[in-house]
């Protein structure tokens, strides 16, 4: 396993080629602003190349700790998933496209650090919450979901007087 994060692409290096990384927290750490701050996933990099480009696959599985949107308790989130970059050679290096790299001709190297943190990212659930048990009961953490119900003001009855007040300032208008 490798843990540099780069592969060569160089025009020369034409045939199919499989690379691996292991991602742990030294990789988290790599990205200060991450919301990840620890994991454990496996990247198997399948890249094809010719003359005129490379065709990179990730395939990244394994699991992130991350906070619960509802009680903010660390759990581990399952992440899958497998995406595609088309590496292609020219004169200047672009990378403005998210699917498609230009590489120099005399660039030999692709670092694929970022690619990687945000194939990770983009495979994470939109609402990151403890998973239910078999029960489907949620596993998250009993005291603060205890505090939250304390807080929970129920609007349909009427009993928020702050709605009652702005609906005064809407109609004086």
């Amino acid at each position: 396993m490798l843990r540099n994060f780069t592969i060569p692409v160089g025009e020369s290096r034409s045939g199919h080629h499989v690379y691996e990384f292991v991602i742990d927290k030294a990789f988290f750490d790599l990205f200060e602003e991450s919301e990840i701050k620890e994991g454990k996933l496996e990247a198997v990099i399948d890249v094809d190349r010719d003359s005129t480009h490379a065709d990179i696959v990730f395939n990244i599985n394994g699991k992130v700790r991350i906070s619960c949107d509802r009680c903010l308790g660390v759990f581990d989130q399952p992440v899958s998933c497998s995406s595609r970059l088309l590496v292609r050679y020219g004169s200047v290096r672009d990378d403005s496209d998210p699917d498609i790299v230009i590489l120099p001709h005399d660039e030999n190297e692709l670092d694929l650090k970022q690619y990687i943190y945000e194939f990770i990212h983009l495979a994470l659930p939109i609402r990151r919450t403890h998973p239910d048990d078999a029960d489907g009961n949620s596993t998250c953490d009993p005291v603060m979901l205890g505090k939250l119900r304390e807080h929970l003001v129920d609007d349909e009855a009427g009993e928020n007087p702050g709605w009652e007040e702005l609906k005064k300032l809407m109609t004086d208008n």
